[in-house]
């Protein structure tokens, strides 16, 4: 029997611990990773990390027992995205509002 496609998403950074903020199988789980995608999320296909998870609701944080697999997909993320550990409590700059200096009328 064929297991059914599965994706589940993770949330950090603004928690102490990563939480599960979306799961589905089939045709949800291929709009997770399509909107994850979409949003420049890196999605990683690990089939032992996927069965632990899968043992969460949405909404409930990981579990001590996850904390090693879901460190070693967040450091390959930091390290995609030439991050370190507290750069994603950092605010992010709004750009500037457009003046009328240097304007002429």
């Amino acid at each position: 029997m064929k297991t059914p496609f599965e994706a589940i998403a993770l949330e950090y950074g603004q928690r102490k611990t990563p939480r599960v903020v979306a799961k589905g199988q089939a045709d949800l789980a291929q709009r997770i990773i399509e909107e994850a995608k979409r949003q420049g999320i890196y999605v990683a296909e690990d089939p032992q990390l996927l069965a632990l998870l899968s043992k969460l609701e949405v909404g409930e944080e990981i579990t001590q027992d996850m904390y090693t697999a879901v460190a070693v997909i967040l450091s390959w993320v930091y390290w995609l995205k030439g991050m370190q550990p507290g750069d994603e409590k950092v605010p992010t700059p709004k750009p500037a509002k457009p003046s009328n200096f240097g304007k002429v009328s």
